[in-house]
């Protein structure tokens, strides 16, 4: 049954975000969707190449049709701009919304990685189009603040749990990114039947693969065991744990660990991997284009994936694990709670807690000297879990059933 969405996200593509792949694959079923977003921003913070604050108001994706309002791009993406980048596209998206988003809708879905205020102008679209209105939480409000060192003034936070509770009583569902976001939903009043389980896949191209002796991507590999990181370079990704494992492992010259991406803690690490003298086993290759990931993944010997040590963070499953596991590679982790819930039970990897440098040091020795076909047999696990539990096109069927049953039912 073809339905009518219209998802409302900050962010969408040109930036880098699972929402673009849920959006095509909708349109791909057959649904007529509508994106409401802002202009690209992130995360460089200054508008992307074409656009502006006035820039394009509207565009097509892969037979999505966009529709952009203005906002303050996040500059540093810190404190006060950050702030100011939040608030104007709620207000913008908020005050814009009878004048932009025009048609009838049976179903409206927010996704929401930090900002929550994200919701507010999904709120005006719900009372203006009738429609039912599904919440994707990717970070739970105000927790992620205080985990990030966003926020720490109690009126600010008491603040924002109010603007939380405002906007989840609103939503007809509650969908989680995991299974541990429930019990900090549930603390809102929300009744059990309206939070589902919705975790992120990874898009259809997080498939393992045989690189071609030519590559490319061979040429900016280092020679030796690869232990390789792929994500946000961010103070959440805790960094000084890395940096830590790799300056204890500095005399295992086999060992080299390859940084793939970008973000704010970058300039720091690059200093520490100096000040440490690290230069000859840490290598950050800078942020490269979601389609050569895989290709890049196929030349490690194991994934890294870190958070900080946090209750907020350990409640959170990192999605490059799901990009991990659908190319079927072996993952060292340092990551306490659901991330390292899920790694375990998959059988795919060694797991470090988080914060602890040592372990991490002795889980990337302890995977070096284990013959390739223990690391192959991890990774075929993790393969195997993951088309059982984040597979795209199970994902996007389950989710549209919650749609097609709340559009009819409310």
């Amino acid at each position: 049954e073809r339905m009518n969405i219209l998802l409302v996200t900050q962010y969408f593509w040109p930036e880098n975000f699972r929402i673009n792949d849920l959006a095509s694959g909708l349109r791909h079923r057959g649904h007529e969707v509508t994106v409401y977003t802002g202009q690209p921003n992130y995360p460089g913070g200054s508008f992307f190449p074409g656009y502006g604050f006035f820039g394009r108001g509207a565009e097509t994706f892969d037979g999505v049709r966009v529709i952009r309002v203005p906002l303050i791009p996040r500059g540093s993406g810190r404190g006060a701009r950050l702030a100011v980048n939040y608030v104007s596209f709620a207000l913008f998206a908020s005050i814009l919304a009878p004048f932009r988003v025009h048609g009838d809708f049976d179903v409206i879905l927010v996704y929401e990685p930090s900002p929550v205020t994200v919701g507010l102008p999904a709120l005006v679209l719900k009372a203006l189009k009738r429609a039912p209105l599904l919440f994707w939480v990717q970070d739970l409000w105000p927790e992620s603040l205080v985990a990030a060192d966003a926020v720490s003034q109690n009126w600010i936070l008491a603040g924002i749990e109010r603007l939380v509770r405002f906007i989840y009583r609103r939503c007809d569902r509650i969908l989680v990114q995991s299974r541990a976001f429930v019990g900090a939903i549930l603390r809102y009043a929300i009744a059990h039947d309206r939070i589902l389980y919705f975790p992120n896949s990874a898009e259809a191209l997080y498939q393992p693969l045989a690189l071609e002796p030519n590559a490319p991507e061979r040429e900016k590999m280092p020679a030796g065991f690869r232990v390789m990181y792929a994500g946000n370079v961010g103070a959440a990704q805790d960094f000084a744990t890395i940096l830590g494992a790799a300056d204890r492992l500095r005399d295992e010259t086999a060992i080299q660990w390859v940084i793939l991406g970008d973000g704010r803690s970058r300039p720091w690490v690059e200093s520490e991997v100096a000040r440490r003298g690290l230069g000859h086993s840490v290598h950050l290759l800078g942020r490269h284009p979601v389609e050569s990931m895989p290709r890049f993944f196929s030349l490690a010997d194991a994934m890294l994936v870190t958070l900080r040590r946090d209750p907020i963070l350990a409640l959170t499953l990192p999605s490059r694990v799901q990009s991990y596991l659908a190319c079927a590679r072996p993952i060292v982790a340092a990551l306490d709670g659901e991330g390292a819930r899920v790694i375990q039970e998959a059988g795919a990897g060694l797991v470090a807690g988080s914060g602890d440098p040592d372990a991490l040091a002795r889980a990337v020795l302890d995977m070096y000297r284990k013959p390739e076909s223990e690391r192959l047999a991890m990774g075929q696990r993790g393969r195997r879990y993951f088309e059982q539990h984040f597979e795209r096109e199970m994902l996007l069927s389950r989710l549209e059933n919650w749609m097609l049953k709340v559009a009819r039912n409310g």
